[in-house]
C-alpha cells in the first residue's frame, strides 16, 4: 500500500476503536465530531499589540464521517467573525452562510456553518477580542527589560476557542501549520517546529506534523533569545533571563533520554522550552515541542527541575495519549505524576525519588481536607464538567499516581513497566477514556496477575473518596530523621543552631516547612530566618512555604520580602494561598488588600479571578 492508503487505513482503525467505546460527546464543546472531524488546521494571523488582537483566518481540513451531515459546528468565545468560505470541488473558495448562537457563560458561542455539500476545507476570517481568555497581553512594564510588550496563550482546558474557531475538545486531534505577523523586533514561537535561526521576514512560519488536541495550541510573542541545550533540546527566554534559564535547564537532554529508557522513543522531534514572564499563572504547560515554564522554577541551583521532568513526562501521558474529555483528567495528570517520579529515579537515584514521592503523598492527604468527598474520586459519575476548583484538579495528580504506584508495587516492575509502555505505544496519538484504560488493564495486566487488584478495590480507587486504606505510603529514611529533628525543634528540645541541614535538598526543606506550618512560633521562625535566610531564598517553593508559615505565626519581618514576592510572582500555586492566609489574619488583612491593589495588574486574569473571589468573601 502507498503512504496515503496506509494513513487512511490507520485512521479508520482508530476511529473504529474510538466508536466501539461509544463515549458521549464532550458536553463542553458544541462540536459534532461524530459527524465531522478536523484533521488539519492552518492559521494566518497578525498580532496587533495596540489593539490586543489577533486577526486573519483559520483554515480547517475536514474528514466527514456522517455522509448525510451538512453542518459544521465550531467552538468560539468572543470572536468577531467577518466571513466564512468553503472550498468547492474545483478548488475555488465560495462564501457560505453561518450563524453565531447565544452565548453560554462557560462554553462561549457555537459557530454554525451551513454547507450545501461536504467540502474538504473551510476558512473562517475573524478577530479575537482584547479580553480573549486564552491570551495575555503584557505591557513593557510587566516584562524584564521594560522595553517591549509580550503576549502568551494558555489554551487549556477550553480556552483555545477564544483565539481560534475550532472543535475545542481533547477528543479531536489535528496537525497544524501557521504564518504569524508580529511587530519587528519580537520573536514568535509556537507549540510546533520552531527554528531558532528564523528572522520573521515575510511572517513567522510553523509546522506541527503530529496531531494534537486544541488545548495544546500555543503561541508566545516577545523579546526572546534562544539557547541550545542538546541535540534536540533548547530554551527561549527574555534576554535578561536566558543565561539563568540555560544553566537551570542544562540536564534536559538527560531527562529525555531517561524517559525514553522507560517508555520508548520521544515522538515529537524536538523538546524546547519557553520561560515566560512572571505573570504566567501555572508551573508549566506541556505544549508539545515547546513546554511553557514559570520563571519561579529557576532557583539558581537546579533544585526544582522536577517540574521539567513533569512537563516532559506529558510527552507520553497527555500529549501522546490524551484524555478524551476533562472528566478523564486523571489519565493526563495522574499518569504524568507517576512517570515524573520514575524519571527522577533514573536520573537522581531511588532515595531522591522516594523523598519526592513521600512529600507528594503527604500533600495529597492534606488536600483531601479541602475537597468535598464526591469530588475526591478519580472519575466522577456525574456529567463531564470543567467547573472544578483548583484543589479538585490538583488531587488528580497524586491520587492517580498513587493508584498506578499501587499496581506497580503489587505486579512488580518486570510486569508493570511493559504494561505501561504498551499503553502508550498502542494508544499513541489517540484520545482515550478511563473505560478504555480499565479494559486495557484487565486484558494486559490483571488477566495474568489477578491478585494485583480486586474489582472492588479498583472501583474504590476510581470512584471512591480519599485514598484507599490498602495504599502503601512511601517512607524515606532521610525524611524520618528529619521528622525526629522537627519534632524536637518544635518542642524546644533541639536548638535551631543544632539543626543539621547541610545535606538537606529543596524537597526536605519543603517537607520541614510544611510540617511546621501553623505550629512554629514567630520567635522560632525568626531564628530559622536568621540562620538560613529563608525569607530571601532563591528557591520559590521554599520561600512560599516560609511566608505561609510566617503569616500564620505573625512573624512580621517577612512583610518586606513577601511584598516583593507578591509583586514579582504570578503563579497561582503561590499567590492564591498567600493572600488567603493574609486575609484570614486580622492583623494582615488591610495590608494584603493594599498589596493586591498594587500587584493585581501584574497577574494573569485567571489569578486575578481567584484572588478577587477571596477578597469578595472577606468583604462580604
Amino acid at each position: 500500500m502507498n503512504n496515503s492508503t496506509i494513513l487512511r487505513t490507520a485512521a479508520c482503525a482508530i476511529l473504529a476503536q474510538w466508536s466501539a467505546y461509544a463515549f458521549a460527546l464532550d458536553p463542553l464543546s458544541y462540536a459534532r465530531y461524530d459527524q465531522v472531524r478536523t484533521s488539519a488546521l492552518h492559521l494566518d494571523l497578525k498580532a496587533d499589540f495596540a489593539r490586543k488582537t489577533l486577526s486573519g483566518y483559520a483554515e480547517l481540513s475536514l474528514d466527514w464521517i456522517d455522509k448525510s451531515a451538512r453542518t459544521l459546528d465550531l467552538d468560539t468565545r468572543t470572536l468577531t467573525i467577518a466571513r466564512v468560505q468553503a472550498q468547492d470541488a474545483g478548488g475555488q473558495w465560495r462564501p457560505v452562510p453561518y450563524t453565531l448562537a447565544k452565548t453560554d457563560a462557560e462554553k462561549g458561542q457555537a459557530l454554525r456553518i451551513k454547507l450545501a455539500a461536504q467540502p474538504g476545507k473551510v476558512r473562517i476570517y475573524y478577530r479575537t477580542a482584547p479580553t480573549a481568555t486564552a491570551l495575555q497581553w503584557l505591557t513593557p512594564q510587566q516584562n524584564m527589560s521594560g522595553k517591549r510588550p509580550f503576549m502568551f496563550s494558555q489554551s487549556q482546558s477550553i480556552e483555545a476557542r477564544s483565539w481560534v474557531p475550532v472543535q475545542d475538545t481533547p477528543a479531536v486531534r489535528f496537525t497544524y501549520s501557521a504564518r504569524i505577523d508580529a511587530p519587528q523586533g519580537l520573536r514568535v514561537v509556537m507549540s510546533a517546529d520552531n527554528d531558532p535561526r528564523a528572522t520573521g521576514k515575510g511572517g513567522w512560519r510553523f509546522s506541527m506534523p503530529q496531531a494534537i488536541p486544541s488545548y495544546l495550541l500555543a503561541i508566545g510573542i516577545g523579546e526572546l533569545e534562544a539557547r541550545t541545550l542538546g541535540p534536540r533540546t533548547g530554551v527561549y527566554a527574555e534576554p535578561q533571563r536566558i543565561k539563568a534559564a540555560e544553566y537551570e535547564l542544562a540536564d534536559t537532554e538527560k531527562m529525555v533520554a531517561a524517559a525514553e529508557s522507560l517508555y520508548g522513543p520521544y515522538r515529537w522531534g524536538r523538546y524546547d522550552m519557553l520561560v515566560l514572564p512572571p505573570s504566567f499563572p501555572i508551573g508549566g504547560m506541556e505544549n508539545p515541542r515547546l513546554t511553557f515554564l514559570t520563571p519561579t522554577m529557576i532557583a539558581g541551583d537546579r533544585s526544582l527541575v522536577d517540574l521539567i521532568a513533569h512537563e516532559l513526562a506529558h510527552s507520553w501521558s497527555g500529549n501522546l495519549v490524551t484524555n478524551a474529555s476533562w472528566k478523564h483528567w486523571w489519565l493526563n495528570e495522574g499518569f504524568t505524576t507517576y512517570v515524573t517520579t520514575r524519571i527522577l529515579e533514573v536520573l537522581y537515584g531511588e532515595e531522591v525519588a522516594t523523598i519526592n514521592l513521600q512529600l507528594e503523598q503527604e500533600e495529597a492527604l492534606q488536600l483531601l481536607a479541602t475537597v468535598a468527598a464526591p469530588r475526591q474520586a478519580l472519575l466522577t459519575k456525574d456529567a463531564d464538567t470543567d467547573s472544578k476548583t483548583y484543589t479538585d484538579q490538583a488531587l488528580a495528580y497524586p491520587k492517580g499516581a498513587w493508584f498506578l504506584r499501587t499496581l506497580e508495587q503489587r505486579a512488580g516492575r518486570a510486569a508493570f513497566d511493559p504494561f505501561l509502555r504498551g499503553w502508550f505505544d498502542q494508544h499513541a496519538f489517540q484520545s482515550v477514556t478511563t473505560e478504555q484504560f480499565i479494559d486495557y488493564l484487565r486484558k494486559n495486566l490483571l488477566a495474568q496477575h489477578p491478585q494485583v487488584m480486586t474489582d472492588a478495590e479498583l472501583d474504590e480507587w476510581l470512584h471512591g473518596a480519599g485514598i484507599p486504606a490498602s495504599a502503601r505510603r512511601a517512607v524515606s529514611a532521610r525524611l524520618a530523621a528529619l521528622d525526629a529533628a522537627r519534632t524536637a525543634w518544635l518542642k524546644g528540645e533541639l536548638a535551631t543552631a543544632r539543626l543539621d541541614t547541610k545535606q538537606w535538598n529543596a524537597t526536605e526543606w519543603m517537607k520541614f516547612l510544611n510540617d511546621i506550618d501553623g505550629k512554629a512560633s514567630a520567635a522560632q521562625l525568626k531564628e530559622l530566618d536568621q540562620a538560613f535566610g529563608l525569607a530571601k531564598s532563591g528557591n520559590n517553593e521554599v520561600a512560599f512555604r516560609f511566608y505561609r508559615a510566617g503569616i500564620k505565626a505573625g512573624y512580621g519581618a517577612i512583610r518586606e520580602p513577601l511584598h516583593a514576592f507578591l509583586m514579582s510572582v504570578g503563579r497561582q500555586k503561590f499567590v492564591v494561598p498567600l493572600y488567603a492566609a493574609l486575609l484570614n489574619n486580622p492583623a494582615d488583612k488591610a495590608w494584603a488588600i493594599g498589596v493586591y491593589k498594587q500587584a493585581r495588574a501584574r497577574y494573569h486574569p485567571a489569578t486575578q479571578a481567584s484572588v478577587d473571589k477571596q477578597m469578595a468573601k472577606k468583604e462580604g
